[in-house]
């Protein structure tokens, strides 16, 4: 069935049920956004926020040290080249 306008029923009913959500209290901000610290929303919150952080800099160690590993070995083969020592190679005739 349509209307004069165009519309039918079935966009009637949907722009009602969006007006309905939009206008439910349910959508409001948390406590933590108003400002109340000391609730255990907002501490729970934190608390998840320094769990990040401690895996974002846990990765950021990790990335750096591959790279400090990779720097101490290239000085120390290019050290045992140096004083005449041969390097370890992979005999790929060797089986393991």
């Amino acid at each position: 069935m349509r209307l004069r306008s165009g519309f039918t029923i079935a966009a009637i009913a949907a722009i009602a049920a969006v007006a309905a959500l939009v206008g439910s209290p349910a959508l409001n901000a948390c406590t933590a956004c108003f400002g109340k610290t000391d609730e255990a929303l907002a501490q729970g919150m934190n608390a998840g926020i320094y769990v990040m952080l401690v895996f974002v800099a846990a990765a950021w160690v990790l990335f750096g040290s591959f790279f400090v590993f990779i720097a101490r070995r290239s000085n120390r083969l290019n050290a045992q080249v140096d004083s005449g020592e041969s390097a370890p190679t992979a005999d790929p005739t060797s089986k393991p």
